[in-house]
């Protein structure tokens, strides 16, 4: 019988972050080894919880008809008004409307139906290196290339704009931003921001901004959406409950246009149409977004000098410095760091240092490589355990570390 076979638009991509290094976490806790997930950035397994007034919201309309049938594909309409009010008076994007959002089942499947309408075979979007590995696979799985601009660790790792203006081609459709980063939880100042679209500016190119973490702030950090910055290009910022209300399993995220879409239109029916496809999104999870917007209080508490996020980060900016031979650029947003491993280690194969760290020490993590960094010498660190679980990582990070060294 013939071999069923993968389309060849599958052999580029990868997912390092549920991949092989996951796979052999799996192998050891069947084998009844406790393994530490720092893989993920999913709060409710380290006991996040949706604040109280989302989750009575979803217990109060699961069962009403409107939740149980399919909504317009846009989303529902009072979603829709929540996301563009915060648009308007939170992030200061002018003349958001309703009629400007589309919701989906988590960011995730916006960003790919997104690139999906836009992408033909051959054409290019500018990705950040390091990425969120979903940007670079989208791309590819719309038969587009996706070409990484540096961002420099040595510039606290903000985009090289020379770096991203060289790699401009008749091919570039698109330039993605992320802001704050993951993996590396950098906040990106006006400044930057303004050079990336000056060059989306002299491009005409599409901007889209992935902004799923713009509560997520430390050290008084203030987070810029692109979108506010002009509205002469066409921008799609890009939000959702995941992270910023624990609500990674709801499934809840959103797209915003904004700025001239005077050029568009083509491609505005394409969206439509793709969009359609599916329907529409979660909708008992559309329906705790007007509430989920206005709670802001839980959030600025565990961001705050003694709360549980601004704690995890602390203990793991003091801690991770003290292994020899390991740095790292302090997060002032989400709750991710990327350190660096130096030359001692001679490290040649970045997912076999995950694996073995696994392996040794029940520790997992993500390698650099799968965040399409250039070099085998970092890897992703999840900062959301508990303040004594992460420094007990840590801790077993700089055991396993010592003698460490690949050949």
């Amino acid at each position: 019988m013939a071999q069923i076979l993968k389309s060849s638009r599958m052999a580029p991509i990868r997912c390092d972050i549920r991949g092989p290094i996951e796979a052999e976490s799996i192998r050891l806790q069947k084998q009844g080894i406790k393994i530490l997930p720092l893989n993920t950035g999913n709060p409710a397994t380290f006991g996040f919880s949706a604040p109280d007034v989302v989750l009575e919201a979803m217990e109060k309309n699961v069962r009403s008809a409107q939740a149980q049938a399919y909504c317009s594909t846009p989303g529902l309409p009072q979603a829709r008004e929540a996301v563009a009010r915060n648009a308007v008076l939170r992030k200061g994007i002018k003349g958001v409307t309703a009629d400007d959002i589309y919701m989906g089942n988590g960011a995730s499947e916006i960003i790919e139906l997104a690139l999906l309408a836009l992408l033909s075979p051959g054409d290019e979007v500018l990705v950040p290196m390091p990425d969120y590995p979903l940007w670079t696979g989208a791309t590819q799985l719309a038969s587009g290339n996706p070409v990484h601009y540096l961002c420099d660790e040595s510039n606290g790792w903000l985009p090289d704009l020379d770096d991203i203006r060289s790699k401009v081609t008749n091919r570039t459709k698109a330039i993605v931003i992320i802001n704050p980063n993951n993996p590396t939880g950098v906040v990106y100042p006006r400044e930057t921001l303004e050079g990336i679209l000056e060059i989306a500016r002299e491009h005409g190119l599409l901007v889209f901004s992935d902004e799923i973490y713009d509560r997520l702030l430390y050290d008084g950090a203030k987070h810029i959406a692109t979108a506010s910055l002009c509205d002469d290009l066409f921008i799609i910022t890009l939000g959702g409950l995941s992270k910023s209300h624990y609500l990674c399993g709801y499934r809840c995220g959103w797209m915003i246009m904004s700025g001239d879409r005077s050029h568009a239109q083509d491609y505005l029916d394409g969206l439509k149409v793709i969009m359609s496809l599916r329907l529409c999104s979660n909708v008992p999870a559309q329906e705790v977004v007007p509430i989920a917007m206005d709670e802001t209080e839980s959030m600025e508490k565990m961001l705050a000098p003694g709360g549980r996020l601004y704690e995890q980060r602390r203990v793991v900016l003091e801690e991770l410095p003290k292994i020899p031979g390991v740095s790292v650029v302090p997060n002032y947003g989400a709750f991710y760091v990327f350190p660096k491993l130096d030359e001692r280690f001679h490290i040649t194969n970045d997912e076999q240092f995950a694996l073995d760290f696994l392996r040794a020490k029940h520790v997992m993590v993500v390698n650099g490589r799968g965040f399409s960094w250039n070099a085998p010498d970092h890897f992703r660190l999840v900062c959301l355990p508990e303040p004594e679980v992460l420094r007990d990582a840590i801790h077993r990070l700089g055991d396993f570390l010592d003698g460490y060294k690949q050949a």
